[in-house]
């Protein structure tokens, strides 16, 4: 998860530091998962530096670049780059069990077209990633900060999605996903109230076929748990 910005993101205020959406709980990294942190960050990292990214130095070849924030464990990540493999992927994720584990499917799985960044996605948005960068944007199943008095810390809310769609290139779409009904209507409200941004959909999109039907999705969807899909695209 990353921070969810409170204030507008400017030139004027760079450091600009908003409430958290995210807590770092490590848990127990296995051991499988530090050794390939160990092995695989240093080819596949990336790390954060208050500077613009290049993406051609970084994928090693020109291609459209998904930004996905928030990968958990990495599953859904590692299994959308292997089936969209002219694309680029930029993970991040601040948790390190998640971090250690998309680095060992990246390479158990041999895959090329994906970079991991362990760090806040406030600040790689902020201070990373130039206007009009961007293909696509993947948020799946933040944290729902279900109490009412924690909802400040979600992380889609207007400021963070203006500074999000000032980075897509034209055409280029949020594709956010939830399975908490409150945070979805959130999410339609903020996204639909983006001038730079349009619904594909009239309210909810069906989940489009790239998006792999998680475990723990799997098992809600059985006991009857709604998840909504939202996508919209640059102006």
């Amino acid at each position: 998860m990353t921070d969810t910005p409170r204030k507008h993101l400017s030139a004027d205020s760079p450091k600009t530091r908003p409430i958290r959406s995210y807590v770092v709980r490590e848990g127990r990294m296995s051991p499988a998962q530090e050794r390939f942190i160990a092995e695989m960050l240093p080819r596949v990292g990336v790390e954060y530096r208050p500077a613009p990214l290049n993406f051609s130095a970084t994928f090693g070849r020109d291609a459209p670049t998904i930004l996905e924030i928030g990968f958990g464990m990495g599953d859904t990540t590692a299994a959308i780059a292997e089936t969209r493999q002219a694309e680029n992927f930029l993970g991040i994720e601040v948790h390190g069990p998640g971090v250690g584990n998309l680095c060992k499917l990246i390479h158990e799985r041999g895959i090329a077209n994906i970079r991991v960044m362990q760090h806040d996605a406030f600040e790689v948005v902020r201070d990373m990633l130039p206007e009009g960068v961007l293909a696509g944007v993947h948020v799946y199943f933040p944290d729902p900060w279900h109490k009412a008095r924690h909802n400040k810390r979600r992380l889609i809310q207007g400021p963070f999605v203006h500074e999000l769609a000032k980075r897509l290139a034209p055409g280029g779409y949020i594709h956010c996903a939830t399975d908490w009904e409150d945070y979805a209507i959130q999410m339609l409200e903020v996204l639909s109230a983006e001038p730079l941004l349009e619904n594909t959909a009239d309210g909810y999109a069906p989940k489009p076929s790239y998006r792999p039907l998680t475990k723990f999705e799997n098992r809600g969807l059985r006991l009857g748990h709604g998840v909504w899909d939202l996508v919209f695209r640059r102006r």
